[in-house]
């Protein structure tokens, strides 16, 4: 490739990550996790979930191969491990543990970083996937088309959340607690799905 994006490229790293980091699903569960909060808590919320996805996805790409080396970890091991705290996180949507009050200041902070910025966004299948076409790089184009197609995706993941608060209005508490309700039990599959698909990899690589 002579040219300074690899297009192909590009278009798969962002279709990928989209479908797996699903911006349009993302906004039921945001809901859920910012029930309690006024709209420029949950806007800021969602400005900085998006900077911890970005940090955490960015450098996994650039040392994550590094860091699970040296610490022993395998893929299998941080798939597992995410799929067990998204069933955490699933458990608490079902019963509406997340949408009791909590101190001021405090909630939308810590819903920003864990679980909302990770595991939800930037998760296991993210990381995974991105670190996968890191090590098919083999030229400053597929680089550029990398890193594009992570700006993108997480553009459209702030979008998506950015308007969250007009579905709420939309919906108003008993559609949002309905959602979210249904967004946890989804939560729930996803995060089962990820421990056995863990499961079995480490079955097949013994």
């Amino acid at each position: 490739m002579t040219g300074l994006v690899d297009g192909r490229m590009l278009a798969e790293v962002f279709v990928t990550l989209f479908v797996i980091m699903d911006p349009p699903g993302t906004v039921p569960i945001f809901l859920g996790l910012t029930g309690a909060m006024t709209g420029r808590q949950r806007n800021r919320a969602a400005r900085q979930a998006i900077l911890v996805a970005f940090g955490v996805i960015v450098s996994f790409a650039l040392f994550g191969q590094q860091l699970l080396s040296y610490m022993h970890i395998s893929l299998p091991a941080l798939q597992a491990s995410g799929g067990l705290l998204l069933l955490l996180v699933a458990m608490e949507l079902l019963t509406g543990k997340m949408e009791e009050p909590a101190p001021s200041g405090t909630k939308g902070v810590n819903v920003a970083l864990v679980p909302l910025g990770t595991p939800l966004l930037a998760g296991p299948g993210a990381i995974v996937a991105t670190m996968v076409f890191v090590q098919r790089a083999e030229e400053p184009a597929h680089w550029v088309a990398i890193a594009l197609g992570i700006l993108a995706v997480h553009l459209c993941l702030w979008l998506s959340m950015r308007f969250a608060n007009v579905i709420h209005r939309v919906l108003k508490d008993s559609g949002t607690i309905l959602i979210t309700r249904i967004a946890g039990l989804l939560l729930a599959a996803i995060a089962v799905q990820l421990v056995a698909d863990a499961v079995f990899a480490f079955i097949e690589a013994a």
